[in-house]
């Protein structure tokens, strides 16, 4: 038996041994070496968690605010003694570099935010004559992603539970690492039996069951757009309420008026963001034409010396390895694809770099010379590349920003507060971050193919609820 053999999962309050037998192998994305494997669930596993999910619900629905806030508590003390276990963790499966360790702080406040929300959300509200009680709409599915186990996973969880759902989670079988530690520590918060489950396995084994199940009222699910739409199909069966958080190709508008060392430095940020794997990552630059030399020169100083790919455990490491060698092949072909289509790398290529011959790194990578209809500007990559697009005047910076499938996150610089109002007011998507601005507590979620439904907050909150009215 493989000494890094994980081979529990969590069921009505027990770490049990899976029905499914398949073992997938785990690899460390800084070496690409097998660092152990864990041993999936099946479609029988699903079924059983589902059924302890059910089993707890009529108890858990109906717990007062109190006992949710108590409950959310505990969990946020018993995920924060184990967050030095959860970095090594991110760091050993997932190439996450050490100095974006806030994404793992980031699980305390997730907790922190849906209890500070439950403290004053109004369960029962007035509608003329009637009242209206908001319900828990019964037993979630959530589905994770690989980019953020742990975060993604307390947060849905915090959100299932403070409306009084019961939950079966589903992590991705690539961090089975970071969901066990996970697990460890909700398990010590000591909620009852079958209030939350997890499942770890492949998708396409236990989304089919999970997806179509009569037992199952909500799906809440962060991942591509392609699996959200089979996951709309596959649920439209029993009219599940879904929450869909998916695909995005954010654009940066870099107005005329930035200062653009500031403004680039952000942009950057936001698009070489957790590696670039991110669906929020600002992927498309959208720069004034006359401005282009300018970004390009201050682009490849930047790039150079603030966004070095290499080990993650160096604190000088800003861009670590993509997550297997697929995700890296996958993003290599995208950038062979710019070139083939006529864009200019600026910084970065697809060759592999140098001084690092094993994991699965990337160059970072800038293209310009780009039109909006290029699939590198069209296709969401998940790594780190970028693409510079010019506009003539703020009308066709807007109208190449909303050109899009998606509409997840946008960027707006500017020096002037209330242009830059005006120009997030005209984009088509979920969320605006003007000049660096951010708020947890605002509704996340995307327009047009980037999903549905909000996350975070009383928004977020409210797609685990129904209302329920009694007239009198």
């Amino acid at each position: 038996m493989p000494k890094n053999l994980i081979n529990k999962i969590y069921i009505d309050g027990e770490f049990v041994t899976p029905h499914g037998t398949e073992l997938f192998d785990l690899h460390n994305p800084s070496t690409g070496q097998v660092i152990g494997q864990v041993r999936l669930a099946d479609e029988a596993d699903a079924e059983a968690a589902i059924a302890a999910a059910k089993r707890a619900l009529p108890a858990w629905s109906a717990t007062s605010r109190e006992e949710r806030i108590d409950a959310l508590r505990r969990l946020r003390d018993a995920a924060a003694a184990r967050l030095e276990d959860l970095r090594e963790a991110v760091v050993v499966e997932y190439g996450g570099p050490v100095r974006n360790s806030y994404l793992v702080d980031s699980i305390v406040g997730a907790f922190g935010d849906m209890i500070k929300t439950l403290e004053n959300f109004e369960f029962t509200r007035q509608a003329g004559n009637a009242i209206v009680e908001m319900a828990p709409i019964g037993v979630a599915a959530l589905i994770m992603p690989w980019n953020s186990d742990a975060f993604f996973i307390c947060d849905k969880l915090a959100t299932a539970l403070a409306a009084g759902c019961t939950a079966v989670i589903k992590p991705s079988e690539m961090s089975a690492t970071q969901t066990q530690i996970l697990t460890e520590a909700l398990h010590a918060a000591g909620l009852p039996n079958g209030v939350f489950n997890v499942v770890t396995g492949r998708g396409e084994v236990l989304g089919p069951t999970i997806n179509r199940h009569p037992d199952i009222a909500k799906i809440s699910f962060t991942g591509s757009t392609e699996v959200g739409k089979t996951i709309m199909r596959e649920a439209s069966g029993t009219l599940k309420s879904l929450t869909l958080e998916l695909g995005g190709k954010s654009p940066s508008i870099i107005l005329d008026d930035s200062d653009l060392e500031e403004a680039l430095t952000g942009a950057l940020r936001a698009g070489f963001v957790n590696s670039g794997q991110a669906c929020v990552a600002g992927t498309r630059i959208l720069v004034q034409e006359n401005h282009l030399d300018d970004v390009l020169a201050l682009i490849t100083k930047k790039v150079e010396t603030d966004y070095l790919v290499g080990d993650p455990r160096d604190p000088a490491t800003a861009i670590g390895p993509m997550v297997s060698e697929r995700q890296a092949e996958r993003v290599r072909s995208y950038i062979h694809r710019g070139i083939e289509e006529g864009a200019r790398v600026v910084v970065g290529g697809p060759d592999r770099p140098d001084e690092l011959p094993d994991g699965y790194y990337v160059r970072p990578t800038v293209f310009a010379d780009v039109s909006n209809d290029m699939t590198i500007a069209r296709e969401e990559i998940f790594g780190p590349v970028l693409t510079v697009i010019t506009y003539r005047d703020e009308d066709q910076a807007v109208e190449i920003a909303n050109d899009t499938t998606f509409g997840l996150h946008a960027y707006v610089f500017s020096g002037d507060l209330a242009r830059a109002r005006r120009i997030a007011s005209r984009l088509e998507v979920g969320r605006v971050s003007v000049n660096g601005g951010f708020e947890q507590l605002s509704p996340f979620g995307g327009f047009k193919q980037s999903g549905l439904g909000r996350e975070y907050g009383s928004f977020g909150l409210e797609g685990f609820l129904e209302p329920r009215s009694i007239m009198l």
